[in-house]
């Protein structure tokens, strides 16, 4: 099912189109203008500035009909590139030509109300030329500045202080667990960035461990950096790391977050998911490791997916490890974190590259986001606090999961609907229209940070094993 374009779309369509005009016929008046001023050296032609100020418009219509002919119109100010600018001065050329034309088959001085002269037309070219490609490009580099992924969040970007954090990591063992990913990655960075004396890089992924791995040796970071491939569900060779390495902090992003493919394989998404997590906090309670925070998501809240499901299992089989004096557990609660491998905000991208069309399951489907800053600022700010713990980060409103998709076609300089179209396909199985991330008072503890608040009754009602029926439902 497509959806058509609103007049309200096609009014803001034909509205940027007359700006667009406008501002081309001051800058070919300004470049007309800026063409006498040369020629006659600031002094005013013996027919007066009135009669330039009349050809002015015979210039500006001229110029005008000649950029609508040649389609520059229909191109998009915030795409202007190399294969736009010959279209642009191929319309500049023509309206010279029509000049030219005009002054060859009109010398008679008096008509000069309506026609420039030969220098006057040639010098306007130019000048009219560099203002209609530098309007452009000045626009594409305002628009690309403002293109950073925060801004479809419909709300602010939280910010924090994360000194604590990093005087917390600060010469530390760290374990980052699926370094190689969007979140892993980043956790690598900053714990880098705060000094941790050793990260221990565990990626099973053997190209995205070199990626990061790659990327640490190029900065010549302090910390001493370990690329690691190994699978955690490898109990025996994680049992080896531990015992080696000896972390004191764990960080653990590793797991399968995509609803779809765990919906298709509920069994690998239980041991990846639910039964490695549970086995990494039992070897880091048998370690001594002080600090262990778990990456979850908002999915686990009441969940209908397979992967809502181990995810929340896996938060019950971590949280209850804590006893007083052994490692400190604790878990995030993730929404969709923009740019992340696999999101849709990466999918809108390609689908827009192609062409489109762009796909969304309901037009009401709507969920929480977050920037990767905010969600690795949230696991540090959690590592370096004392509460056995799940924290959640207030998200503000969901966003509608269209309103995104059309803004990211506007951004990408289409017109949705028009250059790009939107197709619904249907919710898929372990789908709902709405996550449930509620930070009200009656859900969770407000923190002394601001944003960051502590679920309630973590263990409150009921309890998923592996016997727990992995089967989904699909929300009305």
């Amino acid at each position: 099912m497509s959806v058509t374009r609103s007049s309200k779309a096609w009014i803001g369509f034909l509205a940027t189109r007359v700006l667009g005009m406008s501002v081309d016929a001051a800058t070919i008046g300004a470049a007309y203008l800026a063409a006498f001023i040369l020629r006659f050296d600031f002094a005013e032609p013996s027919w007066g500035w009135r009669n330039v100020a009349l050809s002015y418009m015979t210039v500006c219509v001229v110029h005008l009909a000649s950029l609508l002919a040649c389609g520059c119109y229909r191109l998009s100010w915030r795409r202007t590139g190399g294969r736009e600018l010959p279209r642009y001065v191929a319309a500049m050329a023509v309206a010279c030509a029509v000049l030219t034309a005009m002054r060859y088959f009109l010398p008679d001085v008096a008509l000069s109300y309506i026609r420039p002269p030969y220098s006057i037309t040639v010098m306007s070219f130019f000048l009219g030329t560099v203002g209609i490609i530098a309007t452009r490009v000045a626009w594409r580099v305002y628009w690309t500045s403002r293109r950073r992924e925060e801004a479809l969040l419909e709300r602010d970007e939280n910010t924090f202080d994360n000194t604590v954090a990093a005087r917390f990591l600060a010469g530390r063992a760290v374990m980052v667990t699926g370094a190689g990913g969007t979140i892993g990655s980043e956790l690598v960075r900053q714990a880098a960035a705060a000094g941790a004396a050793k990260i221990l890089m565990v990626e099973r992924c053997e190209n995205a461990l070199y990626e990061i791995d790659r990327e640490m040796r190029s900065r010549k970071v302090a910390s001493e950096c370990k690329p690691l491939m190994v699978d955690i569900n490898d109990r025996d060779k994680m049992d080896a790391l531990f015992a080696a390495e000896a972390p004191s902090v764990v960080l653990h992003a590793a797991a399968y977050k995509h609803v779809p493919m765990v919906e298709l394989n509920p069994a690998e998404g239980w041991r990846n998911n639910t039964d490695a997590t549970r086995q990494l906090a039992e070897l880091s309670a048998a370690h001594g490791v002080e600090r262990f925070v778990m990456i979850s998501t908002d999915k686990a809240v009441n969940p209908v997916s397979v992967m809502g499901k181990t995810k929340l299992a896996a938060e019950h089989a971590m949280m209850e490890l804590n006893s007083p004096g052994a490692t400190s557990f604790c878990a995030v609660r993730f929404g969709n974190v923009f740019g992340s491998s696999g999101s849709v905000v990466p999918l809108f991208r390609e689908q827009i590259a192609r062409g489109g069309p762009l796909t969304i399951t309901h037009p009401d489907m709507k969920r929480y986001f977050m920037t990767v800053q905010e969600a690795v600022s949230l696991v540090l700010q959690a590592a370096s606090r004392s509460e056995r713990a799940i924290y959640t980060l207030d998200m503000g409103a969901p966003v509608r999961i269209l309103d995104l998709a059309e803004n990211m076609i506007s951004q990408a300089g289409y017109r949705p609907y028009v250059d790009i179209p939107i197709v619904f396909t249907g919710v898929r199985r372990g789908e709902k229209l709405f996550e449930e991330i509620d930070v009200s008072e009656k859900s969770a503890f407000k923190t002394d940070m601001a944003k960051i608040y502590i679920t309630r009754g973590w263990n409150d009602g009921c309890k998923i094993s592996q016997d727990t029926p992995l089967t989904s439902g699909r929300s009305a």
